[in-house]
């Protein structure tokens, strides 16, 4: 059995993909939005809106927004009136979403640094989790998954937003229980991106 994990076009451990990810991503922190407009055409903001809409986030509703960073999804359904808790591994990504959040007057959103493999919060507490564009960055996804599975309630939404699904029979037959959307386009890639990109 390999312990090798993919890394754009490397092989890497685990540990190694962890520390990369983390490095690529506080980086690009302040410009990852830029970065999303350069692999999509700018399209990801329609894809977001639509995700959204299809979340259907409710007024009172808890829901999880992993790998939320600079809080794109995390605003659109803020505004909808569901109660939202970001949470990344990142701190920069993190730092530039709070920062966001305050320029737009948006004070309860709730912050949490996160390991998506290993979430600190009680089982069965959203109502529903959410991840746009972050799966293919987590190290070792089933993991990310039980732990979704575990943090929602019954009946609870899983959404996931991405360019392409993740390889692997453990993905999919972790995906078996829980609803799950992905964006079939396929993105664009630009030279001064390419290395975040390819995660």
């Amino acid at each position: 059995m390999s312990d090798k994990v993919s890394f754009g076009y490397e092989e890497v451990s685990p540990t190694e993909k962890t520390e990369k990810v983390g490095a690529v991503f506080s980086s690009v922190a302040k410009k990852y939005d830029v970065m999303n407009d350069a692999m999509s055409a700018g399209l990801h903001r329609l894809w977001k809106d639509k995700f959204v809409r299809r979340v259907k986030p409710q007024p009172g509703e808890q829901i999880l927004d992993m790998a939320g960073g600079t809080g794109d999804i995390a605003f659109r359904m803020a505004a909808r009136g569901a109660t939202i808790t970001v949470s990344d591994i990142n701190q920069d990504m993190l730092d530039v979403g709070i920062e966001r959040a305050l320029e737009r007057g948006l004070n309860d959103l709730v912050w949490s640094r996160q390991n998506a493999e290993e979430l600190s919060f009680p089982d069965r507490f959203f109502d529903g989790y959410t991840i746009a564009f972050g799966i293919r960055n987590v190290t070792h996804i089933d993991k990310a998954l039980a732990e979704a599975y575990r943090v929602l309630k019954h009946g609870g939404r899983f959404f996931c937003l991405e360019f392409r699904p993740p390889n692997g029979p453990a993905s999919r037959k972790s995906m078996t229980p829980i609803r799950t959307i992905w964006c079939p386009a396929s993105a664009r890639r630009s030279p001064g991106t390419r290395k975040a990109i390819a995660i």
